[in-house]
Formats: C-alpha cells, sequence, structure tokens
C-alpha cells in the first residue's frame, strides 16, 4: 500500500459542521479510497509535534512517502492555538521544509483569501488585523520556497493573493460525497402550479444578499422560497428581511439528513446572490451539496459559481436584479421541461465532482 502525508496546522471539530472541517475529513478519506495509506497530521501543536517526529523516524527508516498534501487554516499557521499565540513557531514550516529535503512532493491548498476584503476589515478590529496581516504574509512567503503545486478553489483566487508563489498553480474546489439524485421525487411538482426553490446557507448581507430574491417571491404567487440557515444568524439579520415574510417565503433551522425532504420538493436551488468581489473566485461547498442531490442552480453572471454552473450546463447564470430573476422564474414555470433538462446534465458530470475525484487529482499531480 503506498503512503501519503496529509498535513493541516489546527484542531478538527467534527461536531462544527462548517466547510474548514469538513473537507479535511473528506480528503483523507479521499486518499483511502483511491488506495492509500494517509498518515495525518492535524491537531494543536502538542499533537502534531507528536505525530511529525514519529514521521520523522518512519522516513529515517526507510518508509517512503510519496507525498505531502496540506491545507491551509483560515488563520495564520502560527496562530492556530487556542490562545492564538505563535507558540510552535517552527514546527510545521519545518517540518515541511524537511520532506522537500527529502525529496517528498508538496501539495498546499490554500483556503481562503477573505483577509484582503472589506468583510474581514468591519468584523476584525485594527490592531488584530495588523497582526494577522504580517503572519499571513509570512505564510505566503513560507509557501514561495517549500510547496511544488498551490492548490485553490478556482484560479481565479490567485489574482488576490499579495505574493506570488512562482509554483504550479491548479484548482481543487470543494466536492459531494454521495450523489442523491432526487429528480424522480420532484417530478410530481412538474403538475404543480407552484416552482418551489430552496437555499441553504449565510443570511448575512455582507456576503450573503439575499434581498432581490426575497422581493421577487414576495410579490408572485407561483413560486416558494425555502431558506435554511443558523437560527442565530437569522436572529442577527432578520430585520433586514422581516418586511419580504408572508406565507411564501419559510425559514427554516436543519442541518445534515433534516434537509433531505426540503431538497426532495425543490425544483430548484438558489446561489442567487450579490455579486461582490469574493465571488469572483471563491467556491461554496453548498454548490456541491446542491448537485449531490441533482438539483439545477439559479445564480449570477460575474461569480466563479455562475462560471461553473455555466461551463457545465447545470443551471441558469443571469444577471443580478429583479427583473432578471423574474423573467427566469416566469420561463421555468411555463415550462418546467426546462428543469429537467439540466437535471439530466448534473448526472454527467458526477463522476468527476465526488471527493474521490478529488483525492485523485491530488495523487496523479504529484507522484506524475
Amino acid at each position: 500500500m503506498p503512503n501519503c502525508i496529509f498535513h493541516i496546522p489546527y484542531n478538527v471539530d467534527p461536531n462544527w459542521p462548517s466547510g474548514s472541517n469538513i473537507r479535511p475529513i473528506k480528503m483523507i478519506n479521499a486518499f483511502k479510497e483511491n488506495g492509500y495509506n494517509v498518515e495525518v497530521i492535524m491537531g494543536y501543536g502538542k499533537e502534531r509535534e507528536k505525530k511529525i517526529k514519529e514521521i520523522k523516524n518512519n522516513i529515517k527508516n526507510g518508509v517512503k512517502y510519496d507525498f505531502l498534501y496540506s491545507e491551509s487554516s483560515t488563520e495564520p499557521t502560527l496562530l492556530t492555538e487556542k490562545n492564538h499565540l505563535p507558540l510552535y513557531p517552527f514546527l510545521d514550516f519545518g517540518f515541511l521544509k524537511y520532506c522537500k529535503n527529502h525529496n517528498i512532493k508538496i501539495g498546499l491548498f490554500y483556503r481562503d483569501i477573505h483577509w484582503r476584503f472589506s468583510q474581514y476589515k468591519k468584523n476584525v478590529n485594527i490592531f488584530k488585523r495588523l497582526v494577522a496581516y504580517i503572519f499571513y504574509f509570512y505564510d505566503l512567503l513560507k509557501y514561495k520556497g517549500l510547496i511544488d503545486i498551490l492548490y485553490l478553489p478556482s484560479k481565479k483566487m490567485y489574482e488576490y493573493i499579495p505574493i506570488k508563489l512562482n509554483c504550479r498553480v491548479e484548482e481543487l474546489p470543494p466536492a459531494f460525497e454521495v450523489f442523491t439524485n432526487t429528480h424522480s421525487k420532484s417530478q410530481e411538482s412538474k403538475k404543480k402550479e407552484l416552482i418551489n426553490i430552496f437555499y441553504v446557507g449565510g443570511v448575512n448581507p455582507q456576503l450573503y444578499n439575499l434581498e432581490k430574491m426575497f422581493s421577487v417571491i414576495n410579490r408572485e404567487n407561483k413560486y416558494k422560497l425555502i431558506v435554511c440557515c443558523r437560527e442565530n444568524e437569522w436572529k442577527s439579520c432578520s430585520k433586514r428581511y422581516e418586511k419580504y415574510i408572508n406565507d411564501k417565503i419559510e425559514i427554516i433551522h436543519k442541518k445534515d439528513k433534516e434537509l433531505d425532504e426540503y431538497f426532495n420538493e425543490a425544483d430548484v436551488v438558489s446561489l442567487f446572490l450579490e455579486p461582490q468581489e469574493y465571488w469572483k473566485f471563491a467556491i461554496p461547498v453548498k454548490l456541491f451539496t446542491y448537485i449531490s442531490y441533482g438539483k439545477p442552480i439559479i445564480c449570477c453572471k460575474n461569480t466563479a459559481v455562475g462560471e461553473f454552473v455555466n461551463d457545465n450546463s447545470i443551471g441558469w447564470v443571469i444577471d443580478y436584479s429583479e427583473d432578471s430573476l423574474s423573467l427566469l422564474l416566469k420561463q421555468l414555470f411555463n415550462n418546467k421541461e426546462k428543469i429537467y433538462i439540466k437535471n439530466s446534465n448534473i448526472s454527467k458530470i458526477i463522476d468527476n465532482h465526488n471527493w474521490k475525484a478529488r483525492g485523485r487529482k491530488v495523487i496523479n499531480n504529484l507522484t506524475s
């Protein structure tokens, strides 16, 4: 069995369903499904230090590792301890250098560049920002001398990285685990005088502005919108949306398998969000959740999501305006066959967008 090393410089909480925690677990399993024995380095510094010593001993004793795959934290590498102090300043990058010196190829997934955008400035005070900026730049400088392949959610994100790393750049967006095509279950809605739209995700207008969708649904009688979000986020943002709420808009707070019944009822799903600069490169996990249920996607032009949806013909990419959305929904209502054509296109791309395929891509990149 071939061996590889999986490294993340932080602790994963399996009970908190965020993208930064889901993805590492999926990638570990993806390497295993592709036939690899995976040595995992993760946790707080003390745990990582123990595992690194173990792997170094293995290397000294002749164990061969085909590659090292790492994923960055949304925080700077040196500030991922509970107290956010740099207590292990040489641990992670020292180990990457050790692997490089032993001719082990290194691929690193750079998770996000949120710290370069206005929402970060709005949510983090200036002192913490200045400290974080120093360490974010330090990460990039270290990557420049260590990694062979930089993986990004989309290649467009590279334009926003302030230091050019002079290495190969590849896309490695999120994926889905199980394809649950609910196409047949939603066929009944073809006979209904209704289009069911489902949205799962954030509702904070700073990044997830849903007002135009709410406004269109509010004044139409042929559509129903269900929005699933975290309860605490809805409480903090509900005043922005409450003027639109009526019996055609329902807010729920569900997760995991509780969502199945809502996807079953949905005709289409929504990523119709204001196309801020961040969305030009960001690929949210929910895009692949939608794909896993075989549901066509409504999204906006000038976004990475829109480009993906358009390239694969799995939904509709429209202007971010109430008129454009209203016109599209009217077209779908009058000809629901359009929905089922997009649905069938999703089935054609699933083998390329599950987690096993993501693992296979990394293996092929780093072993060829």
